[in-house]
This record gives C-alpha cells, structure tokens and sequence, in this order.
C-alpha cells in the first residue's frame, strides 16, 4: 500500500470525487452533460463520449490534489489513459488524487426494503489488476429503502463480508450502504444502520475501511463513525440532493467529508467553452472542499 496516499486519506483536506457512474447511469450522466442518447449508437461510442468527460474534468487545473483527496473510477476507465498515460497514473503522478475503483456489478432485486449487491464474479482477478495499476481503495454500492431491520442487515452482513476479500487483497474498501432519500423513515433507517455497521466493525480485524454514508437526518449522527479506531475516513454521497443542499446538509456532519458524483458535475456540459466548464468546476470545487472542512 503506497503510504503518501494513506495519509493523504486520514488527514488530507478535501473530498472524493465520484467520476464512477458505470452502464447503467451513464446515459443520465451523459444527457446531463449535454449529449443525448441519440448521439451514440453502441455502448463503446457511449463510454468513449464519458471517458472525454471525465477526461475533460481530470485535466482541468480546477481538479488538483489540493482540494480533492481522491477520485472513484469506473472499471472501463482504470483500463483508459489520459494524455498518454495510464488513468489511475496520471491522477497520483499528475494531480496527487488518490485513484479508487468501484468494483460492484449494481443491485439485485429489492427484498426487506433493501437492495442487496449482485455478486461480483472474478472479484479476485480485478483487485489484482487493479492492484497492479497502482489503485489504493474500491467503493461497493447497496441502497436500503425501507427501515427494515432484516434488509439492512444484509446489506451489512454482504458489504463487510466483500470487505475482507478487498483488504485481503491489500485494498481499502469504500463501504456504501446508501440510504435512499426518499425513504419514509429515513432517520429509523439511518439507526438501524447505525448498529448494524457498530457491530460488523467490532467483528472486524485490527484493520481499517472507509465509509460512505448518505446525509443524515440528525447532524453529527455518524460522529461515532468518524472517531472509530477501524474507520479511516468517512464520507458522504450526494445521493439526489442538489449541491447546494448536500454542501448545507455536508456542513454540518462534523469531520465527516464529501464523495458527490451528480452534485460535483451539476451544471457542466460539452457545449461550455473551456474557461466557462473551469469556471463552474472551480466554483462547485470550491464549495464541496468548503462543505468538506469542517
């Protein structure tokens, strides 16, 4: 494990920058940023079109390591270069962004008001590649939907158990179990939670992981998260609010940092000249970073 970028993750200032929407969300991504489905006619013209977006925010001098601590790829972009280089290269060696790699393949079906990962087949060989190109962590994604105990335990119980196979493999795990927003008892939900992540970490060996957590309800509620001994860092996903209200809801989650995907990218697009995209991007930085510091 490349210990600048350890630290940089426990102690740096800034946020993480989700850049990792996969086959699923990025038509949407791709239509926020101005480009419609009918501009595309295969899914590697698509992912050629947001690998030149996501290209298009790396490069910018708006993106550095100043104010962002890391960066989520997508799988189809760890395997991409950047003006010659290796993507996951170019963030460290470039912008000192420590690079992560999202590693699940989406939801299955909802059951107990959640939705459970599907499984990952060959999760062994990917850490290994991604291993190899120099990539420090990897973030899994599970949504809960109800305040139902059984489902929110098995979205626990899945996540850390991936965990392990991800810290065996000599990774930091991202863990997400993303509360949706719309949840009719989202701060139940958010307790349940709560407990069941208290639990699986004191099982968990002398190690640490990391957190992403949708925005609470009650401020500072995750605060035992932030200060546990086996949690690196823990961070918050925008999760459908707009920037402005994730940075307010962010503000206030002492210690605890941003990991926005939509929020950070919410208002660029291809038809913006350069200085114009730099501008927003500066400004959406800028405010993330400030949300994040707190």
């Amino acid at each position: 494990m490349n210990q600048q970028q350890l630290e940089k993750m426990r102690s740096g200032k800034g946020f993480i920058a989700a850049l990792d929407q996969s086959g699923g969300s990025t038509p949407k991504a791709l239509r926020l940023y101005g480009i419609e489905e009918s501009e595309y006619s295969s899914d590697a013209e698509m992912f050629d079109l947001v690998h030149a977006m996501r290209t298009r925010i790396i490069t910018s001098k708006a993106f550095n390591g100043d104010r962002i601590l890391g960066a989520i790829l997508f799988e189809d972009t760890m395997d991409r270069d950047i003006e010659g280089k290796n993507t996951v290269e170019y963030l460290w060696n470039e912008k000192q962004v420590v690079p992560f790699l999202k590693v699940d393949k989406g939801l299955a079906d909802e059951a107990d008001g959640a939705q459970v990962m599907k499984p990952i087949p060959n999760l062994d060989d990917l850490l290994k590649r991604a291993s190899a190109r120099g990539v420090f962590g990897t973030k899994m994604r599970s949504v809960i939907k109800q305040a139902d105990k059984a489902g929110v335990d098995a979205v626990a119980t899945q996540q850390f158990e991936i965990a392990k196979q991800i810290l065996d493999a000599g990774l930091v795990p991202i863990i997400e179990p993303e509360i949706d927003i719309h949840c009719p008892q989202k701060a139940e939900a958010e307790q349940l939670l709560l407990s069941a992540i208290q639990a699986e970490l004191d099982a968990l060996g002398d190690t640490e992981i990391m957190l992403k957590l949708t925005l609470p309800e009650v401020d500072g509620f995750y605060t035992p998260l932030v200060e546990h001994p086996k949690v690196l860092r823990v961070v918050a996903l925008s999760g459908g609010y707009s920037r402005e209200e994730s940075d307010q809801r962010l503000s206030r989650q002492h210690g605890v940092i941003a990991s926005f995907s939509r929020a950070l990218t919410e208002g660029l697009t291809a038809q913006q000249s350069d200085d114009e995209f730099d501008a927003l991007l500066d400004s959406s930085i800028g405010s993330i970073y400030k949300a994040s510091n707190t």
